[in-house]
């Protein structure tokens, strides 16, 4: 596998295993705070199986959040990286 693609699939794995930490109240708070924050918006609906469930949506407000989030994410990720790498280096 090229080395960019196992990079990809790192930071993939990293994701899964980031949100497999996250337990149901962690996942419904931050959900409540996204949609209190107008990034998303929320509406009752019937599901595929014929159950009430809440379907969640992203707001117009919501893709430049999104970006300044990555934006922080990426710089506070790579700070740490660099951290990492020095502390290799020893």
């Amino acid at each position: 596998m090229p080395k960019e693609q196992n990079t990809e699939a790192q930071k993939s794995e990293v994701l899964q295993g980031t949100l497999d930490l996250m337990n149901e109240g962690t996942v419904y708070t931050s959900l409540l705070r996204l949609r209190q924050r107008e990034w998303i918006a929320s509406d009752w609906g019937v599901s595929e199986n014929n159950h009430e469930a809440k379907y969640y949506s992203i707001t117009k407000s919501g893709p430049k959040q999104l970006a300044h989030e990555t934006g922080n994410w990426e710089r506070i990720a790579g700070a740490i990286g660099r951290l990492l790498k020095l502390e290799g280096q020893e």
